[in-house]
């Protein structure tokens, strides 16, 4: 692990080479691998999305969708435990985010000048599930469940094969559970292309939605920066958290946290930043304990170089730290942490409170767990109903309306020299005064 980095010893400049995230130190190979994964599934289609399945995920596929048969099969092997465990995650964010649906704006702004602002949803979405070194269950209700929510027209999810050329049967169940119509063995960049160019076999979709590593996040943001491509949801690449911890931290607590989101894979990163250092001590000393009793040791020793630890003066300073960096993930492990809350400008998903793991926020507390990476937090906002719509703006005038804004408008347009934006306005107006003689 690290050292213990104390921040105020170091320049501002230095502050954000700490806080830098590993991820970004691949980018500029990850770019030419990545193009030219795109390229060969525009070019070839499935043909591509084959050969890639075979080198990436070391299984040579008969058919890239789910066939019915295959859903039916996987719920006849989800056990009655587990399938209550799902149906109870699933209305948890059901009931949440059926919440953020809002009502459509229409008034009339002023007399005679209605205007309306009209939710649709995006038609044809793309869902993509990671399940490389785990499978996601939960990232297909997360994806699910806003999307039926909001209505789209056709939702398809990607989501790797294992090496037996199957997908998980909770992912299939839970897929099933959300009302996804099509389900594919693709995983990786080629995944993401696949969705947004299409192929034979895969729809065009309009938007992509989903975490993943770094790879995928690369695919996301190219096709999203194609006219012919594909919208992406928001930056959401390798998983991140950050704990704020005082002297009243269970050190136990907080090294958990950290390690739960370490153990998504060797790109991952943690920080724990606190004006204790007894606290921080014995975080890393739970750390190196902690880290040999879990299943994904060899994966978390990886990802545990990427961990940080800064010591602050005080817990004004861990909020500046924190907003800075703007967290995937903020645990707030201090007393009366609630009481914080307003410091807190830039960060996906906060944890307040001893009592509050991060863990409930990934499965089942009803937010939704795809939240921007990166930094992204101090413009993005985590996954929402909202995020599968997109937004209509209607006017209507009648004629005393257009009588009285008219004139500004053509005020407005003259400023601005454009006659035609003036005319517009011009001609109906001398149009209502010639009806009126």
């Amino acid at each position: 692990m690290k050292k213990v980095f104390e921040w105020n010893k170091f320049s501002e400049v230095e502050r954000k080479k700490i806080l830098t995230r590993p991820a970004f130190l691949k980018g500029e190979k990850h770019q030419k691998d990545v193009t030219a994964i795109i390229n060969e599934v525009k070019a070839s289609g499935d043909k591509a999305l084959y050969e890639f399945t075979s080198r990436f995920d070391k299984v040579n596929l008969d058919k890239l969708e789910v066939t019915q048969d295959e859903i039916y099969e996987a719920e006849k092997q989800v056990d009655k435990k587990s399938r209550e465990a799902i149906n109870r995650a699933y209305k948890q964010v059901y009931n949440f985010h059926l919440a953020q649906k809002q009502p459509d704006i229409k008034m009339e702004v002023s007399k005679g000048i209605f205007c309306k602002r009209l939710a649709r949803p995006v038609q044809k979405v793309g869902l993509y599930t990671p399940g490389g070194t785990a499978p996601l269950i939960s990232t297909v209700i997360m994806l699910g469940v806003p999307a039926q929510i909001a209505q789209c027209d056709l939702k398809v999810l990607c989501t790797p094969p294992d090496k037996n050329g199957k997908i998980n049967p909770y992912i299939l169940y839970a897929a099933s559970l959300c009302k996804i119509d099509r389900v594919f063995k693709i995983g990786g960049a080629q995944a993401i292309a696949a969705m947004a160019y299409g192929t034979e076999s895969v729809p065009e979709t309009d938007k992509i939605f989903g975490p993943g590593n770094s790879w995928v996040t690369e695919a996301k943001v190219q096709v999203s920066r194609d006219p012919n491509g594909a919208a992406l949801d928001i930056p959401a690449g390798p998983s991140e958290v950050l704990v704020i911890a005082d002297d009243t931290s269970e050190p136990e607590f907080a090294a958990i946290d950290l390690l739960s989101q370490l153990e998504h894979g060797g790109d991952s990163q943690a920080v724990l930043v606190s004006p204790s250092t007894e606290i921080i001590d014995r975080t890393r000393e739970s750390l190196a304990r902690l880290v040999e009793t879990l299943q994904r040791k060899d994966i978390l020793r990886d990802s545990m170089e990427n961990a940080l630890f800064i010591k602050v003066d005080d817990i004004n300073q861990a909020f500046e730290v924190s907003n800075l960096y703007a967290p995937e993930h903020l645990i707030v492990q201090i007393e009366n942490a609630h009481k914080f809350v307003d410091m807190i400008t830039c960060a996906g998903s906060v944890f307040l409170g001893k009592w509050t793991p991060e863990s409930v926020g990934d499965y089942a507390s009803g937010t939704n767990h795809v939240l921007p990476t990166y930094g992204f937090a101090k413009a993005y906002s985590g996954l929402s109903v909202e995020s599968f719509q997109k937004k209509i703006t209607v006017q209507e005038l009648t004629r005393e309306g257009l009588k009285s804004i008219g004139p500004v408008v053509e005020l407005l347009a003259e400023m601005e020299k454009l006659d035609a934006h003036k005319e517009a306005v011009s001609k109906r107006l001398k149009k209502a005064e010639e009806e009126n003689d």
